[in-house]
């Protein structure tokens, strides 16, 4: 049974969230409600505390448990959010990470999966403003479902009325159903790029910025995993509930993921790491010259591979693969000779998408099939991923290669 908070904003709509609280019940979950000022002119806390045997937040300061913040509280207690109806108000509101009322703070505070249902005029939705929130709040993680099109309340027809409640209810159950199969599996990312020392000033490094390492990080804590990253240096924010450990070379990063790997169910092998390092590192700083200078540079472990030849059989090993062109030989080559479940690969010949850009496409490589995510932004890419690679899994056309 999870934990469902049901966020209701000023729409006419807001009458068929009484129906959708009592369909998340009858479904087995519990349901508390938070509603806006705004949908107090419509539907009462009143009924949906009797609808849910729960207390239902109006205002910022409410406390339901005396002492106890209610938007930390239900936000760190829900298993999912859902705000429907979403009004153009409460989507620019959230898009901007404003927190002036109980239920954009309550969002605010909270870092799971949330569902977002929007009702509005269908000049409204059309908005470019509104158009920029919904793709903004898609790009962190947010599902929508759609609006459909028919007569709203304002007697103008267009795309912008409440989607069926059936609707809402299906994709919520079916993000709680992916949430608890991949709840306690425990995930091991690598992510970022390495630095491997020449002197004390300077290193050698790449381009990677850790934001796909970091996407794929939140989106393993949106499908329920527990998730811990092995990051070079980048400084890119990761997910506040993943246990993070911090190096700076292939070497240290092979260490320590030798040291967690026997802990976890699944590696996601995302780091840029260097193919090689100075033989010889230097103590201090080599001071400029007029002569040439040479570098020996001598491998660096393959960190995937090391740890893929030693894995248990119930594991799963995926890695990445920045390749020049869209051409899925040379990947499916390396995915064979690691050794790994599977190979994500995006092309690096493109500027649109991979470094140091929000957007990627990816490539997902198998013994069974190949699968292209289309363009999206890198948390999109990563939950379609985790998506992708769970279906694989279930078929059991992930380890056809390894068997």
């Amino acid at each position: 049974m999870a934990t469902i908070v049901l966020g209701v904003a000023g729409s006419v709509a807001a009458y068929r969230a009484a129906d959708l609280a009592r369909d998340f019940i009858r479904a087995g979950h519990t349901v508390r409600v938070c509603l806006t000022e705004s949908a107090q002119q419509f539907v009462t806390p009143a009924l949906f505390e009797a609808l849910t045997g729960q207390p239902c937040l109006e205002d910022v300061f409410d406390e339901p448990e005396t002492g106890r913040m209610a938007h930390i509280d239900w936000a760190r207690q829900a298993d999912a959010l859902v705000i429907a109806p979403a009004t153009a108000r409460i989507l620019n509101t959230l898009a901007t990470g404003e927190g002036h009322d109980m239920l954009s703070a309550l969002a605010l505070a909270y870092d799971g999966p949330i569902v977002i249902a929007p009702a509005m005029n269908p000049t409204m939705l059309a908005n470019p403003v509104t158009q920029r929130s919904i793709q903004a709040l898609e790009e962190r993680g947010a599902v929508m479902v759609a609006p459909t099109v028919g007569l709203v309340a304002c007697g103008e027809e267009g795309q912008g009325k409440l989607a069926a409640n059936r609707d809402i209810l299906s994709t919520t159950l079916a993000i709680l159903e992916a949430k608890s199969r991949w709840k306690g599996r425990r995930i091991l990312i690598t992510s970022g790029p390495t630095q491997e020392k020449i002197d004390d000033v300077r290193f050698l490094s790449n381009r990677s910025s850790g934001k796909m390492g970091a996407a794929l990080a939140k989106a393993a804590l949106l499908r329920g995993a527990e998730v811990t990253v092995v990051t070079g240096p980048t400084s890119v924010a990761l997910p506040a509930r993943a246990q993070v450990i911090r190096v700076t070379s292939a070497n240290e990063m092979l260490a320590a993921c030798l040291n967690e790997i026997k802990n976890v169910d699944w590696f996601i092998g995302a780091a840029a790491v260097a193919d090689y390092r100075p033989s010889q590192p230097r103590t201090g700083k080599l001071r400029r010259s007029n002569e040439s200078l040479q570098i020996e540079l001598v491998p660096n472990p393959d960190i995937i591979a090391t740890l893929a030849a030693d894995a248990d059989p119930n594991q799963r090993f995926i890695a990445f693969a920045a390749e020049p062109s869209d051409d899925p030989q040379v990947a499916n080559e390396k995915r064979m000779r690691k050794r790994v479940h599977a190979i994500a690969v995006n092309d690096i010949s493109r500027s649109d998408i991979g470094f140091e850009t929000s957007e990627n496409e990816l490539t997902l490589l198998s013994s069974a099939e190949t699968m292209t995510s289309g363009k999206r932004s890198k948390l999109a890419c990563a939950l379609w991923l985790f998506d992708s690679l769970d279906a694989l899994d279930r078929d059991g056309r992930l380890v056809t290669d390894l068997a």
